[in-house]
């Protein structure tokens, strides 16, 4: 390794972009991926976890790695592209390490909040040094910050129960949260519930949504049945409908019993239909505004943070009221044509309805087709008496169009020669 520090901390680097020799950003580093054997010999650095262009998560030797100077993290350039796949002898030192509960020399019982990496003169990097911070002597009170080396703390080595997770999800906090799913995905199942329970429940809502199914089920079925029903409330009412499709009708109805009522109400409602029709796809909160409304007010309700892409591309136009099931649907207005009008005009002047909107029972392969047809990325569902029931936007169709599994397909084509020794 041509450049580096003597001493890296590892919350100063996760996160950063790694480069090839040309400068070319290869994937961002999420972890280190260490050998511990006790906790006495300090741990050996084999490699970095980058996560590659698709969120893929991949191993990169640490002698690949030829600088990491400034926090500037330089490869050979030779990547393995196939999945990381954790061995029963490795240690992801974030992900596993951090909020490790430990005994310093006085007896004391600390939290691991950053670990230091060093190279010795063999050029091989290690653990070297421990950051910690102490149990408070009072109640409610933090104690001192403390770095020690690697052989001065107890219980790195030995796994902890009821391990907790605050300063492994500062790391992610600038993190989305389908990259913060990947990341669960590819724990032990016993750290990923426990990562998971410390998340807030509008951040887990949004992570669960990204999450294959059987992980959705595990980690609700290890919450507070009370908190499991506030996450189900700040899910998208179709993404709670298909986690608790995956229940039994009992289990089902006993979350329903305890989530707001208007949020059980539309849950409730999207459970009425199969899986893979336009109902069983929309979700229930589009943007409903009534015939004259501004366009400037239909643009503040575009821009509202919350709304995924798909979502915000069109207005839904209908007579009061504007809740789903909505009074009478006049049609829809794009975003772009938004953009074009003055902004006092009235969304009702420049409704488009000249396309035979599906019903909730209609296809997968309907909605598609429409979706394709039309140019689209959501549409409008209808009943028989006009009243908009909800939208279905182009990342559900995928969904259920991608095969089983999809989330955790790993890609075999056009894998590099490199393997792990």
């Amino acid at each position: 390794m041509s450049t580096s520090p003597s001493r890296i901390f590892l919350s100063r680097i996760v996160g950063h972009e790694v480069f090839d020799p040309n400068g070319d950003q290869v994937g961002k580093l999420r972890d280190i991926v260490v050998a511990v054997r006790s906790d006495r010999q300090r741990p050996r650095v084999l490699g970095l976890i980058i996560e590659a262009l698709g969120r893929r998560r991949v191993f990169l030797p640490i002698t690949r790695v030829t600088s990491m100077d400034s926090g500037q993290i330089i490869t050979t350039g030779v990547l393995n592209v196939r999945k990381f796949e954790q061995r029963r002898t490795e240690t992801l030192a974030v992900h596993q390490l951090f909020d490790r509960t430990v005994t310093i020399p006085d007896g004391t019982r600390s939290t691991v909040y950053d670990l230091a990496m060093e190279q010795d003169p063999r050029r091989d990097w290690y653990i070297s040094d421990v950051a910690v911070q102490a149990a408070g002597k009072r109640f409610g009170r933090r104690g001192p910050h403390v770095v020690l080396e690697w052989d001065q703390v107890t219980g790195l080595a030995t796994e902890e129960s009821g391990q907790g997770a605050t300063h492994l999800l500062a790391t992610m906090d600038e993190m989305r949260a389908a990259d913060v799913a990947n990341a669960l995905r590819d724990l032990p199942a016993k750290r990923r519930l426990e990562v998971a329970t410390e998340l807030g429940d509008e951040r887990l809502a949004d992570v669960l949504e990204e999450l294959p199914e059987k992980d959705q089920v595990e980690i609700l079925g290890v919450l507070d049945p009370d908190r499991a029903s506030d996450v189900l409330s700040e899910m998208n009412p179709d993404d709670a409908a298909d986690l608790l499709g995956e229940l039994s009708p009992a289990a089902a109805e006993q979350f329903l019993a305890r989530m707001e009522p208007e949020d059980a109400e539309d849950v409730r409602r999207l459970l009425t239909y199969e899986e893979r029709t336009a109902g069983g796809m929309m979700t229930t909160e589009p943007i409903v505004v009534s015939p004259d409304t501004t366009i400037a007010e239909a643009l503040a309700r575009v821009r509202e943070p919350e709304l995924i892409p798909a979502l915000a591309s069109l207005v839904y136009v209908c007579r009061p009221p504007v809740e789903t099931p909505t009074g009478r649907f006049l049609g829809i207005v794009h975003f772009q044509a938004l953009l074009r009008e003055p902004p006092s005009t009235q969304v009702g002047a420049i409704v488009d309805n000249d396309i035979e909107w599906p019903r909730p029972e209609a296809s997968l392969q309907h909605v598609a087709h429409l979706l394709a047809t039309y140019n689209m990325v959501a549409l409008p569902v209808v009943d028989e008496n006009t009243h908009l029931l909800g939208a279905v936007t182009i990342d559900d169709v995928l969904d259920h169009l991608l095969p089983e599994g999809w989330r955790d397909r790993a890609n075999d084509e056009n894998e590099a020669v490199i393997v792990r020794g």
